[in-house]
């Protein structure tokens, strides 16, 4: 009887290849499981599935975590305003974690004893697959066939046409991962220092030209309409091309890493939630908050979810949340977008008092002139024995 294997199914080159090895080369039962982290519809979601039949596994699961991947995941990186080294929104980062979580459950439900995923040696991915295995089910086999035989892309195709696969390899030229806080694309562009991806790597291109206005709304730092307004958010500002990009960063495994990114819904998203918290939150609340997040966000990045201090830093980030409400005012036009400004019951530009033209109610002239003497004398002590000298 043939030992049955659950592999992390995505249709695209890596694990198609992965389902023919496994069937034939280690005369595995391959179960294939898609996880829908919101990027797909319910008909990509059957295509997928009958990709996958055609390929010849046992059988197929397609599995939605949308939800939980927004409830758990998104909306605190929304309320972090996470955006990797300040420019990747951490799609593919996240997306991972929950897609590991989601096989090792049907898997252990299933009575399948080995887990299969198609990361490379090279990636994060490979890591944040097998750390969650590791938690979950660690007494569970893992195999990651790209990995272990070293494989380019092109023996990789060679071997699926060895094996009678009839597909249109052409499109395979970009490897695509699509989810609903953003979509990665790698290419060989990618594997340089040097070159951008063209504009056809790219899977929505610029068919708007005229500017429009648009607003977001927030209810205790999360967008009114969630995964919904999110989704339509991606399609409505995809078509101006915004939200794109190269990311270059540390791997887990200690090397630079290059991918390019489609990201238009949460470029925005946390730009117009950035906004809004300005007006929002006092001083020491956004400075400890960009502290938690920070941590978070490289936590998130490397793997870490399940962590217990992420349970413990998502309370403080959401704790923060209380007053950030309000709509905020967008302009959309192809490549970018500006935030304009923002209406809040809760704007703290409101409650100073101040106006323009420096005038003021809540204190005096002769209350600022001693405010700056006691704020100046720690340091007027100082160079009262160390008197200041310039470098130049």
């Amino acid at each position: 009887m043939k030992k049955k294997v659950a592999l992390a199914f995505s249709g695209g080159l890596d694990t198609t290849f992965c389902v023919k090895y496994l069937s034939q080369e280690k005369n595995l039962e391959v179960h294939s499981v898609f996880i829908n982290t919101g990027g797909f519809t319910s008909e990509e979601e059957e295509e997928v599935r009958q990709k996958a039949l055609s390929l010849g596994v046992v059988k197929h699961e397609n599995i939605n975590v949308s939800k939980q991947y927004y409830q758990e995941c998104i909306r605190y990186m929304v309320y972090g305003n996470m955006m990797r080294n300040r420019h990747y929104p951490m799609s593919v980062s996240s997306e991972r974690t929950f897609q590991a979580m989601a096989v090792a459950e049907y898997a252990r439900e299933n009575d399948i004893g080995i887990l299969a995923h198609g990361s490379t040696g090279a990636g994060n991915d490979q890591v944040r697959f097998e750390m969650i295995f590791q938690i979950l089910v660690p007494d569970m086999e893992v195999l990651a066939p790209i990995r272990e035989l070293s494989l380019s892309r092109e023996a990789e195709i060679d071997y699926l046409r060895k094996v009678g696969v009839d597909d249109s390899f052409e499109k395979h030229e970009y490897s695509i991962n699509q989810g609903l806080w953003g979509t990665s694309v790698g290419g060989k562009e990618t594997l340089t220092s040097s070159e951008g991806l063209p504009e056809k790597a790219f899977p929505s291109q610029l068919t708007e030209q005229e500017p429009l206005q648009i607003s977001l709304e927030f209810e205790a730092g999360e967008i009114l309409g969630g995964i919904k307004a999110i989704q339509e958010l991606n399609e409505k500002a995809s078509a101006f091309a915004i939200g794109r990009g190269i990311h270059v960063g540390e791997t887990i495994i200690g090397i630079k890493g290059r991918v390019g990114f489609e990201a238009a819904a949460p470029a925005i998203i946390i730009r117009a939630h950035q906004e809004l918290e300005k007006h929002t939150l006092g001083k020491w609340q956004a400075y400890w908050k960009d502290q938690i997040s920070e941590w978070y966000g490289m936590m998130l990045h490397e793997g870490h979810y399940l962590d217990p201090v992420m349970r413990n830093m998502e309370t403080f980030l959401e704790d923060t949340q209380k007053f950030v409400s309000g709509k905020v005012f967008i302009t959309l036009r192809p490549y970018t977008f500006d935030v304009t400004g923002i209406e809040s019951e809760h704007d703290l530009m409101k409650a100073s008092g101040a106006t323009y033209g420096e005038m003021h109610k809540g204190w005096s002239s002769d209350d600022v002139k001693g405010f700056t003497k006691i704020l100046g004398n720690p340091a007027m002590f100082y160079h009262s024995k160390h008197p200041f000298t310039s470098k130049k």
